[in-house]
């Protein structure tokens, strides 16, 4: 009897230690193909938003294109010209790519 009872408490340890290992390896999976991408890109975008410089042709959050006519830093601040003479004021956090080098990948 006891030998009986041993072997199932045995087969529910076991079965709780798989459990365990199913759950790491399915947050080591999530982490790689999702989490870790996302934070690649933010990188790069973060990286292109702070080598912005006055003439460089750039895309806003909205779909907006345009070229970069003034930077202010201090108020984060962006003005953009998006035809001739009409000047928009962005935030630098809502500048995302250079449409050049987007075209050029594909």
């Amino acid at each position: 009897m006891t030998t009986i009872t041993l072997a199932a408490q045995a087969a529910q340890g076991g079965s709780s230690m798989s459990m365990i290992i199913m759950l790491v390896l399915m947050f080591a999976i999530l982490y790689f193909f999702m989490i870790r991408p996302q934070q690649k890109k933010q990188k790069e975008i973060q990286k292109f938003q702070n080598a912005i410089t006055e003439g460089t042709s750039v895309v806003t959050g909205g779909g907006i294109y345009g070229t970069v006519r003034k930077i202010d830093l201090a108020a984060n601040i962006v003005e953009i010209e998006i035809a001739k003479g009409v000047v928009i004021r962005v935030d630098k956090g809502y500048i995302f790519k250079d449409p050049a080098s987007s075209q050029a990948t594909k």
